[in-house]
């Protein structure tokens, strides 16, 4: 970098998204804090243990393949042209988002001190695959064994999510295209979807032994530990900034992308490239986790549980179109959000006997789905993305967001690629009788049984070396 304007924005850039990953390592923390004081004790380590395993696992999945489904796959089998070529700028030798990032022949042990941008900018996307692995973790603790939760933690952290993403988030994706779809801030592309995913392995994986009464009837089976609960909640709103600040380009000159050739005018963009700022989504930000608590504590009659997590579930529902909402839109978005929610989660239990235990699927999915569908009618005609504005594919603008686009998008999110894999892949588990934990485990506690398999293999250990 010889230009100082240039490096110092590429230097600026590289450094914005380290911070974001740094607040949304945050999240995982909460996610541990939350599953752990929602669980019994005799599960506690377990519920612990779990969590800190999908990083390894979803961190090297992530590198070896994640990361190229979402260059690889953003126009689906061959639904749209793609704008990814030369005469857009958008695929150069160097390019730090180029799908070819992965074939580069540097040396093996080279840091590549030419690239600023592609290692931060890959962390923060997998920071994003680990909470989607970590909001499935939520709905099935205390009764999921270790191998199965790492086969869906792999499955949903480095595959499905990534694609989702390619189709609805990248640049060049087809849903942006065709449907006009839009989700700056992930109500779909990452909540939906792992709500939707979680749901499909409750359906296969039954509720928690003592959930359900004799003749049906829900039993609440609340936090053992509410002040965990409440640390862990408070750890993801703040995560939750930085999840906001990664979906962002921090600096981008849209003159050219808007035909202003020869000026320059440099802003802040969300993912899609449609100019917005870090003042308007903290206004928007603040106004959804109002608008969620306000409802949730409302809506639950003051139960803290569900208050703290109508406080997330109305960031998520008004996380879509939260680039371009009015504050005012943002709260109201979020409180209607948060009362669907809460009502879809205790009709689900009863008709159909899903425990979902920190209700996850409702605070994520439904949340999520509700908050797509919603984005369609508030902004409806609106650029879905800034290439629809200054870029032409095979001499067609994008199409701009529309409820239906929205809906049919959610459906995308939630079902086909969330609640249909998850049950499929849960269906193969269980059928290999490596889903669910033995009863007398789950009885006894999985914490038990981790200090039995530990007491057995020294034995082991001992016996050998005697």
């Amino acid at each position: 970098m010889t230009d100082q304007l240039g490096a110092l924005t590429t230097i600026f850039t590289e450094f914005y998204y380290w911070v974001t990953v740094v607040l949304m390592f945050l999240i995982h923390v909460g996610f541990c804090m939350y599953e752990v004081g929602a669980s019994r004790y005799k599960h506690h380590q377990h519920t612990l243990m779990k969590n800190t395993m999908l990083i390894p696992l979803v961190t090297v999945t992530w590198f070896l393949f994640g990361w190229w489904i979402y260059w690889a796959f953003p126009t689906g089998p061959g639904l749209a042209p793609s704008i990814m070529n030369e005469s857009t700028a958008l695929i150069t030798d160097d390019s730090a988002f180029s799908a070819t990032w992965y074939t580069a022949t540097s040396e093996l042990m080279a840091v590549n001190l030419g690239d600023h941008i592609s290692g931060v900018f890959w962390a923060a996307f997998l920071l994003f695959s680990w909470t989607a692995a970590s909001i499935v973790s939520g709905a099935i603790i205390e009764r999921i064994t270790t191998f199965a939760f790492g086969i869906l933690a792999i499955a949903i952290g480095s595959v499905f999510w990534t694609i989702d993403a390619a189709w609805g988030w990248h640049f060049d994706g087809w849903m942006l295209k065709l449907l006009g779809y839009h989700d700056a801030y992930a109500s779909g592309v990452i909540h939906a979807i792992a709500g939707g995913f979680a749901l499909g392995v409750l359906m296969v994986l039954g509720p928690r032994i003592g959930k359900f009464s004799s003749s049906g009837e829900p039993r609440n089976i609340g936090p053992r530990n509410p002040w965990l609960v409440t640390i862990g909640l408070f750890l993801i709103y703040t995560g939750f900034w930085g999840f906001y600040a990664a979906c962002n380009i921090p600096i981008f000159d849209l003159g050219p992308e808007y035909g202003m050739e020869g000026i320059s005018y440099w802003t802040a963009t969300n993912i899609y490239v449609t100019p917005t700022t870090l003042s308007g989504i903290t206004f928007n930000f603040l106004m959804s986790l109002s608008g969620g608590l306000l409802a949730g504590y409302w809506i639950a009659k003051g139960d803290p549980f569900w208050t703290y997590s109508s406080g997330l579930a109305g960031i998520i529902c008004a996380s879509a179109g939260n680039d371009l909402y009015h504050p005012i839109q943002a709260m109201i978005i979020g409180m209607i959000g948060v009362v669907i929610s809460y009502k879809l989660h205790y009709w689900v239990e009863r008709k159909f006997k899903i425990d979902d235990a920190v209700g996850a699927v409702a605070v994520h999915g439904y949340a999520g789905f509700i908050g797509l569908v919603i984005c369609g009618f508030v902004l409806n005609g609106y650029p879905s993305s800034g290439y629809s504005v200054g870029a032409m594919w095979d001499g067609t603008t994008y199409a701009t967001i529309n409820p239906l686009g929205q809906f049919l998008g959610a459906l995308i999110m939630f079902v086909v690629l969330g609640l249909i894999p998850g049950y499929v892949i849960a269906k193969v588990l269980h059928g290999m009788g490596k889903l669910r934990i033995p009863r007398e485990v789950e009885v006894a506690g999985l914490d038990y049984e981790m200090m039995e398999t530990a007491k057995s293999e020294e034995k082991a250990v001992a016996s050998a070396t005697r």
